[in-house]
């Protein structure tokens, strides 16, 4: 809050250390790396378990090449996705990272590229491969839609609720902050969605069921089903970031296939598990 208005006003550094001009370590970066971490720790646990069907040197071959998977899947999604025209007038651009721009369900392509490459490189279950996927991802997605509230982008619609948080990039440069709209901080409903909810979710049923170990394919299926729904949700509350398709927000129309390569996986482990 400042004088010219009763709203926060966001102000928050998106680096978490500066080292000289436009260098530094960034909270977005941060994310991403504690994510992967997060998911090498849940590689072993899995494997201790008896649930993964890697061996440890494995897992870090793997768990390369989900890294890989996401980065790449995330930037090329996103130009593919977001920035189709940019991209075929100067398909350069896709090396230019500093600039930002990933998409989710792009890196989810990666990934499962990444896991269809594991799967026939060790001759196991890419189901397996894509149930451990699904109970590692919502812990990265939580952290980067703190990272994009932090960055300050990718901000909600116009909304005049308590919380609700006032951008100045969301307006011209040198614009007062009490004369820009105060928005929804959907980035933080999505942690809170894509993020928190499937998180709990996925390590319930990793844990506390029998899903991944008699019945693989399950688990991706329903994450990919579930982060459709509350993706779709959470879109009610976005501004949209690029023109629509359909009269729907890209968000939501790419999460649509989302949701039905879901239902299909799940209706796929039913019948295997019924032979």
């Amino acid at each position: 809050m400042n004088g010219e208005t009763s709203y926060w006003v966001h102000d928050l550094d998106p680096y978490l250390v500066h080292f000289g001009d436009g260098l530094g370590i960034r909270y977005y970066g941060l994310a991403y790396v504690l994510a992967f971490l997060f998911a090498y720790w849940l590689f072993g646990r899995f494997r201790r378990a008896g649930i993964s069907p890697l061996t440890k040197p494995q897992e870090s071959d793997v768990m390369l090449a989900l890294v890989l998977g996401a980065l790449a899947g995330g930037r090329l999604g996103y130009m593919l996705l977001y920035d189709f025209g940019n991209f075929i007038r100067e398909p350069w651009t896709v090396f230019e990272v500093w600039h930002g721009g990933m998409a989710s369900h792009g890196g989810f392509a990666g990934v499962i590229v990444a896991g269809l490459w594991a799967a026939r490189r060790y001759r196991v279950n890419f189901w397996r491969i894509g149930d451990m996927m699904a109970a590692m991802t919502p812990f990265g997605l939580m952290l980067g839609r703190i990272a994009n509230f932090i960055n300050g982008e990718l901000w909600g619609k116009v909304a005049h609720v308590p919380w609700a948080v006032i951008f100045p990039d969301s307006a011209p440069p040198g614009t007062p902050a009490g004369e820009i709209a105060p928005r929804h901080p959907s980035q933080l409903y999505e942690a809170a969605l894509e993020g928190l909810l499937l998180l709990l979710y996925t390590q319930w049923r990793a844990w506390r069921t029998d899903v991944m170990r008699d019945h693989p394919g399950r688990l991706g299926g329903e994450f990919l089903v579930l982060y459709a729904v509350v993706r779709v949700f959470a879109e009610m509350f976005r501004e949209p970031d690029a023109s629509l398709v359909l009269g729907l927000s890209r968000g939501t129309f790419y999460s649509i296939f989302l949701a039905v390569a879901g239902v299909a996986i799940v209706v796929h482990a039913r019948r295997t598990d019924a032979v």
